[in-house]
C-alpha cells in the first residue's frame, strides 16, 4: 500500500500533474491549470501542434514533449527519468481529461510504480458535461468512450449492455451517429437519448428525444463536429432478439438459405463481425 500526500511532507521526486484542456471555449481553461502549465519543468502533450496552440493563446513558453499512443512505450521511461531527476511534468490530451481514451493512463500506473507523486486537476470533461445537460438521470452512469466501428461488434457490444440500468456515455464520429444510433435502437429499442455536439463551441447542440425521433432529424440534416451520444438505461422491458447470439457460422448459414453463395455470405459475416475472412472460411469448409 502507498499513501501520497501530494503538498504535505517533502518529496524528491518530482511531480506528474494531469491537467485538463478546453474541449472548445478557452475561456473554460482554470486558473490553477494555468499556472500549472507555467510552472512545471515539462509538458507532455497527445499533439504538440495543438497544444502549442493553447500556450501560444496564454503565452505560456514552458517546452513540450510528444506523447501519445503511437510512441507512449517508448517515451514512458524517460519521463519517469526525469521525474525521478527532481523535475515536474503536466500531461494533457488534445481536449478534455488526460488519461481518458488517451495513453496517460499508463504513465500514470508507472509514476504510481515508482512512488512518484501524481496530482489531478479538475476542469473540463465532455462526457460529465454533456451528461448534466442531458436530461436523463446523471447517476448511476457509465462512460464507455469510444464504441467498436464494426456493425457486428457494435450490436454484441449493446447486446451485452443491454440489462444495465446505467445512464451509458459514448463518444462517436459525425460520420458514424445515424449508423450507431440504429443499431442502438435494434438491441435496447426507442429507448431516450441525447445526442450531443460541438460542446462549448458557437455551434453546441442537444438533440433530446426517444431514437426514432433524434434518427428522423438526422435524415433532415446532416451534422459536424465532435459527438457524444447519451442513452437512458435499462427499464427491464428492452426487445428480445434471439439471433444476436447465433455464432458466425450460423449467420453463415442463415445468409446461404437466403440466397447468397457461401463465399459471398463468408465475407458479409466476417466484415460485420470484424472476424477473418480466410479463418471463417477454413471454419466453414472444414479446412
Amino acid at each position: 500500500m502507498i499513501i501520497q500526500r501530494s503538498f504535505k511532507g517533502e518529496q524528491s521526486l518530482g511531480k506528474l500533474y494531469l491537467v485538463p484542456t478546453p474541449i472548445g471555449n478557452m475561456q473554460d481553461m482554470t486558473l490553477r491549470a494555468l499556472e500549472t502549465l507555467k510552472t512545471v519543468d515539462l509538458i507532455a502533450s497527445e499533439d504538440t501542434r495543438n497544444t502549442q496552440k493553447l500556450l501560444n493563446h496564454f503565452d505560456i513558453k514552458v517546452s513540450q514533449e510528444s506523447f501519445h499512443e503511437h510512441n507512449s512505450q517508448e517515451k514512458i521511461p524517460k519521463l519517469i527519468e526525469f521525474l525521478q531527476s527532481g523535475k515536474s511534468i503536466a500531461q494533457v490530451s488534445d481536449a478534455g481529461m488526460p488519461s481518458i481514451s488517451d495513453p496517460g493512463h499508463d504513465l500514470v500506473c508507472e509514476a504510481i510504480a515508482q512512488n512518484i507523486d501524481v496530482v489531478a486537476l479538475p476542469g473540463a470533461s465532455a462526457g460529465i458535461t454533456a451528461l448534466i445537460a442531458s436530461g436523463l438521470a446523471p447517476q448511476p452512469h457509465i462512460f464507455y468512450g469510444f464504441l467498436p466501428r464494426k456493425k457486428g461488434q457494435q450490436k454484441e457490444f449493446f447486446q451485452s449492455k443491454i440489462n444495465y440500468p446505467e445512464t451509458q456515455i459514448f463518444y462517436e464520429s459525425p460520420h458514424r451517429v445515424s449508423d450507431t444510433l440504429k443499431n442502438m435502437q435494434e438491441i435496447y429499442g426507442n429507448r431516450s437519448v441525447a445526442l450531443v455536439r460541438e460542446l462549448t463551441k458557437i455551434y453546441e447542440e442537444y438533440r433530446r428525444g426517444p431514437i426514432s425521433q433524434v434518427l428522423e432529424s438526422l435524415d433532415e440534416s446532416a451534422i459536424k463536429g465532435e459527438c457524444l451520444i447519451i442513452v437512458s438505461g435499462s427499464e427491464g422491458h428492452e426487445p428480445v432478439h434471439e439471433d444476436i447470439e447465433s455464432t458466425p457460422l450460423e449467420e453463415i448459414e442463415k445468409l446461404v438459405t437466403e440466397g447468397l453463395k457461401p463465399n459471398v455470405a463468408i465475407k458479409q459475416v466476417a466484415k460485420e463481425r470484424g472476424l477473418i475472412r480466410q479463418d471463417l472460411y477454413n471454419q466453414y469448409h472444414g479446412v
